[in-house]
């Protein structure tokens, strides 16, 4: 608690930096990440390498520093939700038309739907621009903090804008609840679960285990399940394209949902490979062998 009343001045001092001095922050925050502390960098090198078995040496290190600067970059970004304008957050995190387009259709269908995405480009301000633009109320699931004070100053910048959190636990429960209003609930679907449980696939190369939980809401609520990629234009500055995935789950193989969102995303990281978490563990979990 001292911590949190301690680090409190400090984040609000950050979010209300004005942009050029927030990434002039974040050039400094790389400087120390990177060269001083090395955060994570055998991790991040570890799952480049084996992601892109194809790249020099010299191309990994250069996607290893992108990251870096990326990753100082959207750390800030997500304390600049606490006093960004609604005009600013959708300048600085659009949508293109035809994604505006998409939801405002399945709006006027009254059709909820299942987002789903990877930690990649600001996936916090995607959320924020969505329930700027978009009818439908937005549900993000979450992982609550630990740490009480923590959790609610992230509540806080999560759900400015108007969106709701559901704690990963309480998912299906809630998703029951709220079925008769037109939502949207995301899910990040790129976390490492447990092997037992998961989906096994080709992932970067590499034996991947991915989980169903999206996959498996998605068919019992039978709601359509869009993928959204977010892009980096430029530094500040991303872009939203959603697309239609699924429109009738309960009609799906069971794994063909899971399959084909780990490909979108995978062709994501190809497309603008620093803009993705590498410094996540994502291949801690080895599949099991049969006896």
């Amino acid at each position: 608690m001292i911590i949190y009343y301690c680090l409190q001045p400090v984040i609000y001092g950050v979010a209300l930096l004005p942009f050029r001095l927030l990434y002039l922050l974040s050039d400094a925050m790389y400087v120390l990440l990177y060269y001083v502390l090395s955060y994570r960098k055998k991790v991040v090198m570890s799952n480049l390498r084996a992601s892109f078995p194809d790249k020099s040496d010299t191309e990994l290190k250069r996607i290893c520093k992108d990251f870096y600067h990326y990753l100082c970059d959207m750390f800030l970004e997500t304390f600049k939700t606490l006093t960004i304008s609604e005009a600013e957050m959708v300048k600085r995190c659009s949508f293109t038309p035809a994604t505006v387009a998409l939801f405002n259709q399945l709006a006027e269908q009254k059709k909820s739907t299942v987002l789903v995405m990877g930690h990649k480009g600001n996936w916090e301000w995607a959320g924020n621009t969505f329930s700027i633009l978009c009818k439908q109320q937005l549900y993000v699931i979450y992982h609550p903090l630990a740490n009480k004070q923590f959790n609610n100053l992230m509540y806080k910048m999560r759900t400015r804008f108007g969106t709701k959190l559901i704690a990963m636990q309480d998912t299906f429960r809630e998703m029951v609840k709220n079925r008769q209003e037109v939502n949207a609930t995301a899910f990040i679907a790129d976390q490492s679960p447990q092997p037992a449980t998961a989906q096994w696939t080709t992932f970067l190369h590499q034996d991947t285990p991915v989980s169903k939980g999206t996959e498996k809401i998605a068919q019992k609520m039978n709601y359509p399940v869009v993928y959204v990629s977010v892009i980096r234009i430029k530094r500040g500055y991303y872009r939203v394209e959603a697309s239609m995935l699924v429109e009738t789950p309960t009609s799906e193989n069971e794994g063909a949902i899971t399959i084909s969102h780990t490909r979108k995303l995978e062709q994501d990281i190809m497309e603008q490979p620093a803009t993705w978490l590498w410094s996540h563990r994502r291949w801690k979990h080895k599949r099991s062998q049969p006896v």
